[in-house]
């Protein structure tokens, strides 16, 4: 059992690939909910690795839709389950949006599929997320959703240091 428990608990290379997100980052936003008309905002976020290594804290801070807005994760690597884990909360919702995610061959790219309410469809709904690390200091997420049967894309966020 203790062989087990150390393995489980002892932060691996997943780990070491998200603290080369650590740092203070500044974002530029772009929502699709009218693609017609996508509206940009931008928003400053600070990455820290927590409790030794082993988890991602994420917090968001700037506008959407002309509000102020904040927002908190977790990204995780479960090393008994072998998937990246998202978990997010902001000041536009009171859920908690959860997801699992897999790392492409070349390490360059986690994709995330997971759940969340959709208030205008008033019920939950597949969402996916996108992470495409460009460089060190160079990060692209893209967030897809269903939206009436059909996914679409809602935003997208290029984060650079």
């Amino acid at each position: 059992m203790d062989k087990a428990w150390t393995a489980y608990m002892t932060p691996g290379d997943a780990h070491k690939m998200l603290a080369k997100s650590a740092g203070d980052w500044k974002a530029e936003v772009t929502q699709y909910w009218d693609p017609t008309n996508p509206t940009k905002s931008e928003a400053k976020v600070h990455n820290e690795m927590i409790l030794g290594g082993r988890y991602m804290s994420t917090h968001w801070t700037g506008t959407m839709m002309g509000e102020p807005f904040e927002g908190s994760g977790t990204i995780a690597y479960d090393n008994g389950k072998k998937v990246y884990e998202s978990t997010w909360i902001d000041n536009m919702g009171t859920g908690i949006s959860y997801m699992e995610g897999t790392v492409s061959a070349d390490g360059k790219t986690v994709e995330y599929k997971g759940k969340m309410y959709d208030i205008m469809q008033k019920k939950e709904v597949n969402m996916r997320e996108v992470v495409h690390f460009n460089s060190d200091n160079d990060q692209t997420m893209e967030f897809y959703q269903d939206m009436m049967g059909k996914e679409m894309k809602v935003m997208d966020m290029h984060m650079t240091r």
